[in-house]
């Protein structure tokens, strides 16, 4: 599946932080922009399969589960 989201990047002195907007709690930080980068994709992925497992955890088992893509 192919996501995309908004990375706004920041600096913190000799760091570079980034979060995610459409993503509340979706941080990542580096010493380079690519590894804040990197490290804030990993966040989404983590908090993204988080929320589909809570999610998914109420769903009886004789429900209907089709994915819906979005562009």
């Amino acid at each position: 599946m192919h996501n995309e989201f908004t990375a706004v990047f920041e600096r913190d002195g000799d760091w570079h932080v980034a979060y995610c907007p459409e993503i509340p709690g979706a941080n990542g930080q580096g010493r380079t922009k690519e590894d804040a980068r990197n490290n804030l994709a990993e966040a989404i992925a983590l908090i993204l399969e988080d929320r589909r497992e809570d999610g998914l955890r109420g769903v009886l088992p004789d429900a209907e589960r089709e994915t819906v893509t979005v562009k």
